[in-house]
């Protein structure tokens, strides 16, 4: 228990010190833009009174310390600026972009879990069968495709030619799941990687566990098939499964442009693709401080639970 404890405490300072750099990175990133950010909103033909206007809101007059202690002090409050093209505090950019987002990545792993775990499991009870060999070749085939050549082609067929799913989800606005229809293409698209890679993990640890000296023993004494593969195999897949998992849930909610950005979902890349198009440098701030911090507390949970999950895996090994 007490090696659990400083494992934990360990971890905890380890992702406050990410985090505290996440914010300094994303700072020093913006501060190193070339050019000059306020002529740069200003338009073509900047006008110097609204070139003052914007260095004064975004406090380029001031230094790069005291701008910094500011934006972290607000930042600790929950205040992430005030987006320069609209006025909108960014948090309510956040917060409008964060439910479609979380939505697509809920049902994704959702489908995920059960999907990638049961083929990995059934690739691994027929190892070297037709089985084994069909989910390893479709699983590869399926990684290969970029994430945008899939979402062109479903689109293209499922969507325009086949007419069964509507191609974009433009005109229901956040109301996703009152048009459920909307979320097929997309889902499949964002489920289609992950579950090739969580599969392969499981069958992998499941092979390795099946393979070893406990489990042979463990089948002299008689124990069960179904026994040994879920209490004895599977746990030895689960430590690096879940870290996979951690990392295709950071993936799902920061790193989703494509897909949004392909059938029109107002989430969080979007916003943050909109907000590079009219350099709106407090928006892209602060969904980034946002994107960096979802990555180290996932990261950080993933780390617990994996940690957590080896001595069984050792022990079922």
């Amino acid at each position: 228990m007490s090696h659990l404890r400083s494992f934990v405490v360990r971890r905890l300072l380890l992702g406050v010190a990410q985090t505290v750099a996440v914010v300094l990175l994303v700072f020093a990133l913006t501060e190193a833009l070339p050019g000059d950010a306020a002529v740069a909103l200003a338009g073509d033909q900047p006008d110097p009174a609204r070139i003052a206007a914007i260095r004064e809101t975004m406090r380029l007059d001031r230094p790069a310390h005291e701008r910094l202690a500011d934006w972290a002090t607000g930042l600790l409050h929950g205040d992430f600026g005030t987006s320069l093209t609209s006025g909108r505090p960014v948090g309510q950019y956040i917060s409008d972009g964060f439910g479609p987002t979380l939505l697509l990545a809920a049902l994704t792993v959702a489908l995920l879990v059960p999907i990638g775990f049961g083929l990995g499991v059934l690739a691994a009870r027929h190892e070297g069968r037709l089985a084994d060999r069909a989910i390893s070749s479709m699983t590869l085939a399926v990684y290969a495709v970029p994430e945008f050549a899939l979402g062109v082609l479903l689109v293209s067929v499922l969507a325009l030619r086949l007419g069964w799913l509507p191609p974009t989800a433009v005109g229901y606005g956040t109301d996703l799941l009152g048009h459920p229809a909307a979320l097929v293409l997309p889902v499949l698209v964002l489920l289609s990687r992950p579950v090739c890679s969580l599969s392969r993990l499981v069958r992998a640890g499941m092979i390795d566990a099946l393979a070893s000296p406990y489990v042979a023993q463990a089948r002299r004494y008689g124990v069960s098939g179904a026994r040994i593969r879920y209490t004895h195999a599977l746990p030895n897949a689960l430590a690096p499964a879940v870290q996979q998992l951690a990392r295709t849930i950071d993936w799902l909610l920061c790193g989703v442009i494509v897909v949004e950005a392909l059938n029109v979902i107002p989430g969080l890349g979007t916003v943050l693709l909109n907000a590079v198009a009219e350099r709106d440098a407090p928006v892209v701030q602060g969904l980034a401080v946002v994107f960096g911090v979802l990555t180290v507390v996932l990261n950080l949970g993933a780390d617990l639970v994996a940690h957590r999950l080896a001595p069984r895996a050792g022990a079922a090994a």
